[in-house]
C-alpha cells in the first residue's frame, strides 16, 4: 500500500523535492496497481520462485492418500490396492445417489457438517496454493478427491429447502467393527429442511460448494455455475430457516466464500454492515475448527482489505478493518514471544487446546498464520504490531514450520503423526478399514478381535494424520486409544494446506478469479 507524506518538506529545494516526491509515488502507485492486477485477473499460476522443499512436498503426497482411502462409493482408477467399493446403496431408500462422498474418520458415517468443511479448506488450499501442489504434480490429485465430495453434496442437495446431512447411523455403526466393502447394516438417512433446520450444516454446505465452484472455474464451467446455484440456494436456506445451537459464524463464512465466488456486493454487504455487528466477534481471537469458522472467516476477508475492492462503502470498508485487526490479534496470540502470546502451548511449543484430536488446532492455527504471512507479503505490508512489539511476515512462517515440523516427528516421542513419513509413526491407528486384513471375512460384532488385536495394523495408514499428543507430549500407540488415535478427513484438509502452504520458500498470493 503507498504511504501518504505526513509533511511537506520546507527546505529550500521544496519544488524538485516535491517533484521527485511525486515521481516515487507514482512508480510505487504503478507497483501496487501490477499487484492487484495480478491478483484478480491472472489467468496462469505464478512461477515457482523459490526453492521446493521436499520434505513438505513428501509430507503432501502422503497426506493426499487418505482420502483416497476414505472414498466411499464405485470406486474410479483406485489407487489404495485393498480398499474396494462400499456404500453403493447409500441414500436409495430415498431414490437420492449418496454413494460418493468420504466416511468421516475411523468409523463409516457420513456426517455432511465436517464433510463440508473438508471441502472448503481443500478448495481454500487449491485456490491459494494450487500452483505449489501444481509444482510437484498433485494439484489433479486434489482436485479429483475435492470433486468426489462436492459429487456427493450435490446429490445430498436435491431440492432449495432440502439438504441430506448424515448417511447411517452412530449408534449402530459404533456397535460394529467391519470393513465398508462389508457393510450389511441400514444406513438411514438425516435431513434439514424448512420444518428441521440445520443452518450451520447449510451454511459449511454453501461455503464448500462456493468455494469449490472457483476451483473448478476453468477446469469445467458448467459443473463450476452448477456449484455456485447450489450454494447460493443453501446460503438463502440457511439465513431463511435459522435454527440448531450457534450459526453466526457458518452464514459470515458462507457470505464470505460466496461474495469471492461470485463478486455480489450483497454478500460483502451481509458480513459487515448487516451482520458483523451480532456475529463477527470482532477483536476477540478465536478458534479455526470445523465447528468454528471465525477465524478463518476474519482471515479471509482480510485477503479483501490487504488487496482492495471496488465500489466498497465507507461502512463496509471500516467493518473489514475491523476483520482485519481481529485476524491480526489471532496472529499475534499465536506468535510464542508475543505480549498477548497464547499460553496453550506445550513445553516444546505445540499450540495445545484440547486432548480429543488435539492436533487439529495447531494445525488450522499454522496455516492460517502461513496464509496471513503471505497476505502480507504479496502486499508488501512489512510489519505486524502486537501490543507495541513489532514482527514480520517471516515471524508468522517461521511459526507455522515450527507447529508443521512437530507433527511431522520433530517432537519429545520423535515420532512422526503422519502416518507414513519417517520411520516412527504409530502402528496401531483407530480405523477400521486399516486395522482388519482385506481377505478376512467378518460380519458386524465378530470384526472387534481385530480392534482388539495388538498387532500392528495389516494395511498401513499411509496419510492418516492422527489425533495427536497430549498436553505432557506423550502418545500411546493403541488402537482402542481414539481419543489420539483416530484421523479424520477434516484434520486431513487442514494438514493438506498446511503442507501446500510450505513447499516453496516464496509463495505469492494468486488470484481466485
Amino acid at each position: 500500500m503507498v504511504a501518504e507524506v505526513a509533511e511537506e518538506t520546507k527546505s529550500k529545494g521544496w519544488f524538485w523535492w516535491l517533484i521527485v516526491l511525486v515521481i516515487g509515488a507514482l512508480v510505487v502507485i504503478a507497483a501496487t496497481l501490477t499487484i492487484l492486477r495480478n491478483f484478480h485477473h491472472s489467468a496462469k499460476p505464478a512461477p515457482i520462485s523459490g526453492t521446493i522443499v521436499e520434505k513438505y512436498a513428501n509430507a503432501l503426497e502422503l497426506a493426499l492418500q487418505f482420502f483416497d482411502v476414505q472414498k466411499s462409493g464405485k470406486l474410479v482408477n483406485n489407487r489404495i490396492a485393498w480398499t474396494g467399493d462400499s456404500g453403493l446403496r447409500d441414500g436409495s431408500e430415498e431414490n437420492v445417489d449418496l454413494s460418493k462422498g468420504m466416511y468421516d474418520a475411523g468409523d463409516l458415517i457420513k456426517f455432511g457438517f465436517p464433510m463440508a468443511f473438508t471441502a472448503t479448506v481443500l478448495s481454500w488450499a487449491i485456490l491459494e496454493y494450487g500452483y505449489q501442489m501444481n509444482a510437484v504434480k498433485q494439484l489433479g490429485h486434489a482436485q479429483d478427491l475435492l470433486k468426489w465430495i462436492t459429487d456427493y453434496l450435490i446429490n445430498a442437495h436435491p431440492s432449495a429447502n432440502v439438504l441430506y446431512v448424515q448417511v447411517g447411523d452412530p449408534e449402530l455403526d459404533h456397535k460394529c467393527w467391519e470393513r465398508p466393502e462389508a457393510m450389511t447394516e441400514k444406513r438411514p438417512l438425516v435431513q434439514v429442511n424448512m420444518s428441521f433446520p440445520g443452518t450451520e450444516v447449510a451454511a459449511e454446505t454453501a461455503a464448500a460448494m462456493a468455494s469449490a465452484s472457483m476451483v473448478f472455474k476453468k477446469i469445467n464451467f458448467t459443473y463450476s455455475s452448477t456449484l455456485l446455484v447450489h450454494a447460493q440456494q443453501l446460503f438463502i436456506f440457511a439465513d431463511t430457516y435459522r435454527g440448531s445451537y450457534r450459526y453466526g459464524d457458518e452464514l459470515l463464512w458462507a457470505a464470505t466464500w460466496l461474495y469471492h465466488a461470485t463478486g455480489n456486493q450483497l454478500y460483502l454487504k451481509y458480513v459487515t454492515e448487516q451482520n458483523g455487528k451480532e456475529f463477527a466477534s470482532w477483536g476477540s481471537p478465536t478458534l479455526f475448527s470445523w465447528v468454528y469458522k471465525h477465524a478463518g472467516t476474519q482471515v479471509l476477508l482480510s485477503r479483501v482489505n490487504f488487496f482492495g475492492t471496488k465500489d466498497v462503502s465507507i461502512p463496509e470498508n471500516l467493518d473489514l478493518q475491523l476483520y482485519r485487526e481481529s485476524a491480526e490479534a489471532i496472529m499475534c496470540a499465536l506468535l510464542p514471544d508475543s505480549p498477548t502470546a497464547t499460553s496453550s502451548r506445550t513445553e516444546s511449543g505445540l499450540v495445545w487446546l484440547i486432548k480429543w484430536n488435539s492436533l487439529q488446532h495447531p494445525v488450522a492455527s499454522a496455516f492460517l498464520a502461513v496464509l496471513y504471512s503471505d497476505y502480507m507479503l504479496t502486499s508488501q505490508t512489512e510489519t505486524l504490531y502486537c501490543n507495541g512489539k513489532s514482527y514480520k511476515p517471516e515471524d508468522l512462517c517461521k511459526f507455522a514450520i515450527s507447529q508443521a515440523d512437530y507433527v511431522l516427528g520433530e517432537n519429545p516421542m520423535k515420532m512422526s503423526y503422519l502416518v507414513g513419513y519417517g520411520t516412527g509413526y504409530p502402528k496401531h491407528v483407530h480405523h477400521r478399514g486399516f486395522s482388519i486384513p482385506v481377505d478376512a471375512t467378518t460380519g458386524c460384532s465378530d470384526g472387534f478381535k481385530w480392534l482388539n488385536s495388538f498387532n500392528p495394523n495389516p494395511n498401513v495408514a499411509v496419510g492418516a494424520l492422527v489425533g495427536g499428543p497430549f498436553f505432557n507430549e506423550t502418545y500411546i500407540d493403541s488402537r482402542n486409544n481414539s481419543m489420539q488415535g483416530e484421523p479424520t478427513t477434516y484434520n486431513s484438509a487442514l494438514i493438506i494446506a498446511l503442507l501446500s502452504s510450505l513447499i516453496t520458500s516464496s509463495p505469492v498470493v494468486q488470484s481466485f478469479a
